[in-house]
């Protein structure tokens, strides 16, 4: 005997599918699940069962053209069953729509507590997220802000070196014009004209380090305004969705709460979560 590979491949996606929709909260899927689930294994049991033949009764055919009589039982029960179950899911259908108006399976009070609780979790640890997310920030500006610091101060000190490097060269180079031109006889206005030049390019280079400097402390004061706005716009957000969070908690305790009323079930009735904690 030879069999079709059709209806078992029918079988399979019957079955494949009702168990999919078996695994849904919605009892109007969990209803065509059980139908379909219902009617892959009928299915199955009859391409399982050999081939067709007459009418398995005694008297009016031939034993051995009958067909099996177990499979047409089996298949017989499972269609009753199948009829139970349907009838009474459509019960809870119409029930659950009256009380809820909705057909999702409701949970009870402890899978209630546990779904609120790991979403309090979840949302403190989002929190903390953003908490550790924003004192890194913070760390990593401040260790730029102290990077920048010290460059500047760097530069101060390489500003100065050079300045005191050059009124040095200033001194040499006047020390020598004076000791080639000692014996010629200079003039006192000579010396003070002398004199005046060097005291004229100390004060232009004086004058050029004390402008770098306040330019490198305006670019530190910008900087350091620019760190304190962002510190201040990174608090805004994280306390904005703080709120948010606990907006949402609320909400959602909400919903459970006002669905809970609506059923008017004691057994569903507990503390609050957050209270017990």
């Amino acid at each position: 005997m030879t069999a079709s590979l059709a209806p078992f491949a029918a079988s399979g996606v019957l079955v494949a599918t009702g168990v999919t929709l078996l695994l849904e909260r919605s009892l109007v899927r969990l209803l065509a699940g059980v139908i379909l689930l219902g009617n892959g294994v009928n299915l199955l049991i009859l391409t399982a069962g050999g081939p067709a033949g007459e009418p398995p009764i005694l008297g009016r055919s031939d034993p051995d053209r009958m067909a099996d009589p177990l499979p047409q039982a089996m298949v017989l029960t499972s269609i009753v069953i199948t009829l139970g179950v349907t009838a009474f899911l459509l019960a809870m259908v119409h029930r659950s729509w009256q009380l809820t108006g909705g057909d999702e399976v409701q949970d009870d009070t402890e899978d209630r507590r546990v779904r609120l609780r790991a979403r309090r979790g979840e949302l403190a640890q989002a929190v903390l997220d953003r908490q550790e997310a924003y004192r890194r920030m913070v760390r990593e500006q401040r260790a730029e802000l102290a990077r920048l610091g010290e460059a500047r101060h760097e530069r101060e000190r390489r500003e100065a070196e050079e300045l005191e490097q050059r009124i040095l060269d200033v001194n040499v180079d006047l020390g020598r014009w004076l000791q080639e031109n000692k014996d010629e006889g200079l003039s006192t206005e000579r010396l003070a004209e002398r004199f005046a030049e060097a005291q004229h390019a100390e004060d232009v280079s004086k004058e050029g380090r004390q402008e770098r400097v306040r330019e490198l402390r305006s670019e530190f004061a910008r900087r350091e305004r620019e760190q304190a706005e962002r510190e201040r716009h990174i608090r805004r957000r994280l306390r904005t969705r703080r709120r948010e969070a606990r907006k949402q908690l609320r909400a959602a305790i909400r919903a459970d709460r006002e669905r809970q009323a609506r059923a008017q079930d004691p057994d569903l009735e507990g503390p609050d979560p957050e209270e017990e904690s």
